[in-house]
């Protein structure tokens, strides 16, 4: 850990109440973890040990070695989907190898400075990311709600009476604590018979141990497994560098995204060789952690995955009376408040542009639609670069005027704005070649002191401007060209067109 970060656990340490936060926080993200480890080892089609170990493991690591303070990872759906082939293809020992080397990747990623890459994640984009996510969140709920005994809504329905209301009274615990423990000893004192948590898969009853996948150390298993665990790098950081941000934004704290990056696939190793499933970060675990819970510290991270491992292992049976829909309570809670309900309002849409609206939809539609956190990322920043390149390239324009110069009729053209390959695919239609042409003029200049090249294309318009004008005739003379334009025409200039 770092001096500051060493600094912030002593205080936490040091701090009574903030202990008591940090501790709840961490038992409360455990109980929650529970029922979606095993669901995502269904999910991937292994035993659901192998998603319980991996949530402990992920948790305490990232907890230690990097990721961003409170935010909770574990094993997660997207991760699970991405590498579920590998274990139906090939079995368990190339699935853990495929974890392994998705943590390598992840660190060799970290080191090449693929977090850079978040500033291209637009504002709307974002929300898209974190209404999509309370949506699904919402909708991994409704199995638990369908074709189940009639005593379970009424649980639902206190649970949430718990959660909403319990914090206009006090802070002092957290309410989807309460709600959980309170759910879960009425429903045993009275006998009541709805799902449990025992009913989800079977509890671990041992640590995990040391695992080295037996798989041969071959060019051929690379490229078996290589696809897989880039794919899982990148979902994984996607989806961790997403949340890291999304807790920055609401603790209005910064935090080291190549430390995120680096933690993760440190985390990722470390939970292969110990038998585990691998994950990233999970959104839905970590605004229970920092909203519902009010944690700020690695110490909730750390704990939540040590509570997790005492829970499953030491106290499988009490942790097995709880009721699935005390839990589901609990998310439906989760998915409420990290609705971005602002977005919505007819005031902001009003103000907003249709654009900016549009991109929040498409990564809405795309992440329900698909299920995955990622694509639907890169859906939403695909259409937002598609659409500001739309708008960026009507703002290039050109004006004509006529000088005389040391006795030369001159056609003098000044752009302005920036020049690409959208912009610049008008640019070749905007010149007068005939009446420059039939009016005697002696010299065309374009002045291009108030634009920039940016690309190829642009140089290439140039080049046929220039060409059509030496067809008719007329010299041209490109002026204002700024530094980075002039070594790019220089460098490009004559050898990009056929003729």
């Amino acid at each position: 850990m770092t001096p500051e970060q060493l600094q912030s656990l002593r205080f936490t340490l040091r701090s009574p109440r903030r202990l008591k936060t940090e501790a709840l926080a961490g038992l409360v993200v455990a109980l929650a973890l529970i029922p979606e480890a095993i669901a995502f080892s269904v999910i991937a089609g292994v035993d659901p040990r192998i998603g319980l170990f991996a949530s402990f493991t992920m948790g305490v690591t990232t907890a230690i070695v990097g990721g961003r303070p409170a935010m909770i990872s574990a094993a997660t759906g997207a991760v699970a989907l991405v590498i579920a082939p590998v274990m139906k293809d090939h079995g368990i020992n190339y699935l853990i190898a495929t974890v392994i080397l998705a943590g390598v990747f992840q660190i060799v990623l970290a080191v090449l400075g693929v977090t850079r890459l978040m500033r291209f994640i637009p504002r709307s984009v974002m929300i898209g990311f974190v209404n999509a996510l309370a949506i699904l969140v919402f909708m991994a709920q409704l199995p638990e709600l369908i074709g189940v005994p009639w005593m379970v809504y009424p649980i639902v329905a206190v649970g949430l009476l718990i959660v909403f209301g319990l914090p206009r009274i006090t802070t002092a615990v957290p309410a989807p604590l309460v709600a959980v423990v309170a759910l879960t000893i009425v429903s045993a004192l009275a006998g009541i018979r709805v799902p449990t948590v025992h009913d989800k898969g079977e509890l671990p009853n041992s640590l995990p141990g040391f695992f080295l996948p037996n798989v041969p150390l071959t060019w051929e298993t690379f490229q078996t497994i290589a696809p897989f665990a880039l794919s899982m790098a990148l979902v994984g950081l996607l989806e961790s560098l997403l949340t890291a941000k999304l807790v920055d934004d609401i603790t209005d704290t910064r935090s080291n995204k190549t430390r995120v990056s680096w933690g993760q696939g440190i985390a990722n190793i470390v939970t292969g060789f110990l038998g585990g499933l691998g994950g990233c970060a999970v959104i839905g675990q970590t605004m229970i952690n920092v909203k519902g819970s009010g944690a700020r510290s690695r110490l909730s991270t750390f704990l939540a995955g040590a509570f997790l491992l005492v829970l499953v292992v030491v106290l499988g049976d009490v942790v097995g009376m709880i009721p699935m829909a005390a839990l589901v309570a609990v998310m439906i809670f989760v998915s409420l408040i990290t609705f971005d309900w602002h977005s919505l309002r007819p005031a902001t849409l009003k103000r907003l542009p249709k654009s900016e609206t549009g991109v929040m939809l498409v990564t809405v539609a795309v992440v329900v639609a698909t299920h995955n956190l990622a694509i639907g990322v890169g859906a939403g920043v695909l259409t937002a670069m598609v659409l500001f390149a739309r708008r960026v390239a009507h703002f290039a324009t050109v004006e004509r005027s006529e000088l005389e110069l040391n006795g030369r009729t001159v056609a003098s053209y000044t752009v302005d704005g920036e020049l690409f390959f959208a912009s610049s695919n008008d640019l070749y239609t905007q010149f007068d070649y005939a009446k420059d042409s039939s009016e005697g003029i002696d010299l065309v200049v374009i002045d291009l002191h108030a634009s920039h090249i940016w690309d190829a294309s642009t140089v290439a318009v140039l080049d046929s401007v220039t060409e059509k004008y030496r067809r008719h005739g007329r010299e041209v003379e490109l002026i204002g060209l700024n530094a980075a334009s002039v070594r790019m025409r220089e460098r490009l200039a004559g050898k990009l067109n056929a003729n």
